[in-house]
């Protein structure tokens, strides 16, 4: 029986419950009390950091009003929870990128460590902040037979960049070789350093290709993708966006309401290629990649199939060596230590999928002079005839057309729309840039066919002496 009179209610009754029923927003103003909560993004968060999995808090909820309700549980779980988004709700948490915190306390990145844990934190990493923690020998040793000593820097500050919930380095890391190299242990290790809330396997490729998987990244630290597939990205906008999100920006969840959010997860991934794009070859895809390459594997080294394992009892040691990456980045306003072989795999890179690059540096081929002159379509001639002789697939002549426009400062040439072309007409084209090559005469029936017609590429130019 039900009953409001004090001197009726056992003692052991909490002040939600009147001996039938559960006051609701009572118990949910309680529970918040003894378990303080934020509702914001869709999400709850604790001291902890996010609750990524509700379970956790129906299982809370459930111990205690087990003792109080006996049917319709469920049901009044759900109408708890949905309460609770209400009461708890908080319009906005954010990012705090001048602190990690951790299993003990906040470390500050002037190295002022904080041991109380009273705030509730958007994410709090698994492992305690140990200044006098041993060096992590084993780690160490790993990446000194997986990379090149001075590359070595660059991931040490990409580790402690993933840190802290900042897009401020705007780059990805892709750390490539021929395989059996044990690369991907460096993955094993972060997802113990980071713990699941704050770090995840996933994929770039599903990243570039579906627009829901954004926002499964959110309020992730690192997604690790551990296996990159080869195949070129048809789009690299969702994946640039990550990259460089700073502020909320517009998820989507399937069946849902799009909404802001907060976006900071950082992309790690192993390869034994490159990460190219079928259709973007701006500089801006390009210059966003940390691409690391790995030494070759020696043909005498023996793996040890517990290394990963006991790398990751080295974690606070671990912790340690990237939190020293971290703070010499953020000393160099977030600029990467880059080694020359990491620049030049960059602009491989984007000369691999850009051939028009390579074609702008050749000789034999054009001249750059402030007095020459050349048409659009004389140009990409010239720059087929490159294509053919030096075994390259030809770009469209738009995507040519794009590439001269968008770095005229770069070449030292202009666009010009009045040009007057090999047969007398007024075309478009480009001044202070001309042919090395004597293109055959255009008439009024198209271009002479002074050229083998089964290979119009073979031997059809005449070079100037």
């Amino acid at each position: 029986m039900s009953t409001n009179n004090p001197a009726e209610r056992p003692d052991w009754w909490p002040d939600w419950y009147d001996g039938k029923n559960i006051d609701e927003t009572l118990f949910c103003q309680a529970f918040i009390q003894d378990h303080p909560l934020k509702y914001c993004e869709n999400a709850f968060f604790t001291k902890e950091g996010v609750l990524a999995d509700l379970s956790l808090l129906k299982k809370g909820i459930h111990n205690a009003i087990r003792s109080f309700a006996h049917t319709n549980v469920s049901k009044k779980i759900f109408n708890l929870v949905e309460l609770m988004k209400i009461i708890a709700f908080s319009s906005d948490l954010p990012p705090q990128d001048d602190r990690i915190h951790l299993a003990n306390g906040t470390l500050l990145l002037d190295g002022t460590f904080l041991e109380e844990k009273n705030e509730i934190v958007r994410s709090r990493f698994p492992i305690s902040y140990n200044p006098d923690a041993a060096k992590s020998e084993r780690w160490l040793h790993f990446l000194n037979d997986l990379l090149y000593p001075e590359d070595i820097q660059t991931l040490q500050e990409f580790i402690g960049y993933c840190l802290i919930p900042s897009n401020k380095g705007q780059r990805m890391m892709v750390i490539k070789g021929n395989g059996g190299e044990g690369k991907s242990q460096i993955g094993t290790v972060l997802l113990k350093l980071f713990g699941n809330s704050n770090a995840k396997d996933g994929s770039v490729g599903k990243v570039s290709e579906n627009r829901f998987a954004r926002a499964d990244l959110e309020h992730i630290h690192l997604m690790i993708d551990d296996d990159m597939r080869m195949e070129a990205l048809k789009q690299t906008n969702y994946v640039k966006s990550l990259v460089t999100a700073q502020g909320k920006v517009d998820l989507e969840r399937k069946g849902k309401q799009s909404y802001q959010g907060y976006m900071y997860a950082r992309l790690l991934a192993f390869s034994n290629g490159d990460l190219q794009s079928l259709y973007d070859r701006s500089d801006g895809f390009y210059r966003r990649q940390l691409i690391l390459t790995t030494k070759e594997k020696a043909a005498d080294r023996t793996d040890n199939p517990n290394l990963a394992k006991e790398m990751c009892q080295e974690v606070e040691g671990i912790f340690l060596w990237a939190f020293e990456g971290l703070q010499r980045l953020v000393s160099n306003n977030f600029r990467f230590t880059e080694s020359d072989r990491t620049k030049a795999n960059r602009n491989v890179v984007k000369q691999d999928a850009n051939n028009v690059i390579i074609f702008m540096e050749s000789t034999g081929y054009i001249r750059f002079d402030p007095d020459a002159s050349i048409s659009s379509l004389e140009l990409y001639r010239v720059y087929q005839i490159w294509c053919q002789e030096n075994a390259f697939a030809p770009l469209k002549q738009r995507s040519f057309s794009d590439f001269l426009i968008a770095n005229l400062n770069k070449y030292g040439i202009e666009r010009d729309g009045n040009l007057c072309n090999a047969a007398g007409r007024r075309v478009r084209g480009f001044k202070g840039i001309g042919a090395v090559l004597r293109l055959p005469m255009e008439t009024a029936d198209g271009w002479q066919k002074n050229w083998p017609a089964d290979n119009p590429f073979e031997q059809n130019a005449i070079r100037e002496n």
